[in-house]
């Protein structure tokens, strides 16, 4: 990009306008046809461009439509992490670039167990469920589940499957996903995750049961939607995201309701040795690595 600056910039003293000497409104409807990071990056040029980036049309039109419900939720969070209540003056004396830059950050709620960003290249919502905020059938039992702390994971810990014969994870959540089209994802991993002399290492001793049957993974939405698949796991220490299905958002004025669950309920073998890290949520064809689909 940066020959291209210098082309539509133009130099001090060389004589030669550019888009620099254009007004600062003039500058602004130039701006606003730019993605989010070219408009950051222009804006570093001088005065002008910053405050013709700045102007609240430009990042207005970036935003969802539902903004002032993510921004109030991400407020929430906020405030609650500090121990305040909600804020609505805050919330008021943001301008629209500011917006735009708190929803892209990963704001946190649920007591920090699910976290929601606004993806910069889609205009679509971001969101990752932490396995505390599952259900997990025999959690509390450790001779089949333990949390074990982990840097690999946002959320600092995952569910790590010791062995049992009816696996089941079980979510759902309820927000005002912008209009699109989202894929869910399981982040699992086969083997238990350490360190040993400072280098990241698996331990691959428990894994077993997940060649005999393939774990089935479905979703389904408050409005009829119903998507399942199913897979074999393989591959141990490896961090892999499972592709569930998707669904698809027409209004973002209303709440959309997802669930979805993993399961392995053949109880004519055990399993083990698996980590749940979180579920994902992201706008369709976002993701492209270590995805797994059926």
């Amino acid at each position: 990009m940066g020959a291209w600056l210098s082309s539509v910039v133009g130099s001090e003293g060389d004589g030669v306008g550019g888009l620099g000497d254009l007004p600062e409104g003039c500058i602004a409807e130039v701006l606003r046809r730019l993605d989010a990071p070219d408009i950051c990056q222009l804006m570093q040029i001088n005065r002008t461009f910053l405050d013709a980036g700045s102007s609240d049309f430009i990042w207005e039109e970036k935003l969802p439509k539902n903004y002032g419900y993510l921004v109030k939720k991400a407020l929430e969070g906020e405030e609650k992490a500090e121990g305040l209540g909600a804020n609505t003056e805050k919330l008021r004396a943001f301008v629209k670039k500011d917006v735009y830059a708190l929803l892209c950050r990963r704001n946190s709620f649920d007591g920090g167990n699910k976290e929601f960003w606004l993806d910069k290249s889609t205009g679509g919502i971001c969101m990752q469920i932490s396995s505390k905020a599952l259900s997990i059938t025999g959690i509390d039992d450790r001779r089949y589940w333990n949390y074990i702390p982990i840097e690999e994971s946002r959320f600092g810990a995952v569910a790590y499957l010791v062995q049992i014969w009816w696996l089941e994870v079980r979510g759902e959540i309820e927000f005002p996903f912008p209009e699109g089209t989202y894929s869910l994802f399981f982040r699992l991993h086969l083997g238990k995750p350490s360190k040993r002399l400072g280098r990241r290492s698996c331990i691959t001793d428990n894994i077993h049961g997940w060649d005999l049957k393939p774990v089935r993974f479905q979703l389904s939405t408050l409005d009829g939607q119903q998507m399942q698949s199913k897979a074999y796991l393989a591959e141990p220490g490896v961090w892999s995201c499972h592709h569930v299905g998707d669904f698809v958002v027409n209004r973002s004025d209303e709440v959309t309701r997802v669930k979805f669950s993993l399961v392995q309920i053949d109880c004519t073998h055990t399993k083990g040795g698996l980590c749940v890290d979180s579920v994902l949520i992201e706008p369709k064809g976002l993701r492209q690595d270590n995805i797994y689909c059926a």
